[in-house]
C-alpha cells in the first residue's frame, strides 16, 4: 500500500481511518465512514496487503471496525464490495455480514458504477448474539 495514498484517504473528514501494522509496515487498513444525519456507519476501503492476505487480518480488522462502528451508537452499519471481489466477499461473511435485502441494494446502486454488493452485520462469529 503506498502509505502516502493512505494518509491522504486518512484526513477526508467523518472518516476514521484504522491500520494492523507489523512492525512500522501496514499490513491491513480500514476506514469508518460515519454518517451522524442518517445515522449510519459504512466500513470502506478495507485493504490487506496482497502477502498477508489469506491469515485471517482482513477478518480481524472488520471485526474490529464492526465493534467501534456499534460503541459509536450508530443505528445502521454496512458495508459494500464489489460483486467479483469473492475473496473479500468471503472474508466479511466469515466476520459475520450477510446482503442488506434486494429492494435495498438496488435503491443504493442508483448512481453506482457498478451494482455493489452491499452487506450489513448478521450472525456474531463471537456467539453474542448480535
Amino acid at each position: 500500500m503506498d502509505e502516502r495514498t493512505v494518509a491522504g484517504w486518512a484526513q477526508a473528514e467523518d472518516v476514521t481511518a484504522r491500520m494492523l501494522l507489523e512492525g512500522e509496515r501496514i499490513v491491513a487498513y480500514g476506514e469508518l465512514w460515519f454518517d451522524a444525519e442518517e445515522d449510519e456507519v459504512e466500513l470502506a476501503r478495507i485493504i490487506v496487503a496482497p502477502w498477508a492476505r489469506g491469515t485471517g487480518l482482513g477478518r480481524l480488522l472488520v471485526a474490529g471496525l464492526l465493534k467501534e462502528a456499534r460503541a459509536a451508537g450508530h443505528t445502521d452499519v454496512f458495508m459494500r464490495v464489489h460483486p467479483a471481489n469473492e475473496r473479500a466477499l468471503a472474508c466479511y461473511r466469515a466476520a459475520g455480514f450477510v446482503p442488506v435485502d434486494r429492494e435495498s441494494a438496488a435503491l443504493w446502486n442508483v448512481g453506482q458504477p457498478v451494482d455493489y454488493a452491499w452487506l450489513r452485520p448478521g450472525r456474531d462469529p463471537e456467539g453474542d448474539g448480535r
